[in-house]
């Protein structure tokens, strides 16, 4: 419910307040109800009569849309920037690395990420419509209920069918999304010290930019010595 408008009537005297919204009732926009707060009104007295209008979106507010479309962007643009080429007030060559924003966000993108919203909004629809049953009378009404879900489910589809194989599909074609293929260095270990070499990030042959040192994800922990017993190698040596 986004527009609500409440007052409450009164027979004698006959008189008509309005109710001021966080001052005399609180709204639940979720559950479309509201509750009295202020003490004028709340309990109601015997002949009082509360009047409440409101209008209220079919399915989701602008709110809630705008939620999943900040998921849908978080998620198509993960790991990406956009990365522009200037030149600084000394004369250097620069290489400004800025997040995707829906501001900068290529326009044949766009699509893809109403696509992954729209999956986003009818995930959280057929998670309502999972727990509806079939209904079945002694008299022979049968009222199909769960064919809701699987109509949202076919909606839906999978990695080829439905919106999810469409955004699949473009994703795909413009190597974007969660599932795009990527370059990761391998992490390379030195002899003469058995540590991992420092990696830094490539970067073009005329940035004279700092160095930028990566971190990545190192495996194998679960080989994690846990006894306690202190090695005899010498630390920043080797070992």
């Amino acid at each position: 419910m986004t527009e609500v408008a409440a007052k409450v009537t009164s027979v004698d005297p006959p008189t008509t307040v309005d109710l001021v919204a966080d001052t005399d009732y609180v709204l639940d926009s979720h559950e479309g109800r509201i509750v009295l707060i202020s003490p004028a009104c709340s309990p109601l007295h015997h002949g009082q009569t509360l009047i409440v209008r409101g209008v209220a979106q079919g399915l989701f507010t602008d709110a809630d849309l705008g939620t999943y479309i900040g998921d849908a962007m978080q998620q198509h643009t993960y790991g990406r920037s956009l990365t522009t080429r200037y030149r600084d007030e000394r004369g250097f060559l620069r290489y400004r690395h800025e997040p995707i924003t829906l501001a900068n966000l290529p326009a044949v993108e766009e699509p893809l990420v109403v696509y992954l919203a729209a999956i986003n909004c009818l995930w959280t629809l057929a998670t309502d419509a999972a727990t509806d049953i079939d209904i079945s009378t002694a008299e022979g009404t049968f009222v199909p209920r769960t064919q809701r879900y699987r109509q949202l489910m076919q909606h839906i589809g999978d990695a080829t069918n439905g919106l999810q194989g469409r955004y699949n599909t473009l994703a795909q074609q413009l190597n974007v999304g969660l599932g795009r293929i990527e370059m990761f260095t391998l992490r390379r270990v030195s002899r003469t010290t058995n540590r991992l070499v420092p990696v830094f990030k490539e970067r073009e042959y005329d940035d004279s930019s700092m160095p930028q040192r990566l971190l990545p994800p190192i495996d194998g922990q679960e080989y994690a010595d846990e006894s306690g017993v202190p090695s005899p190698a010498y630390p920043g040596l080797w070992g």
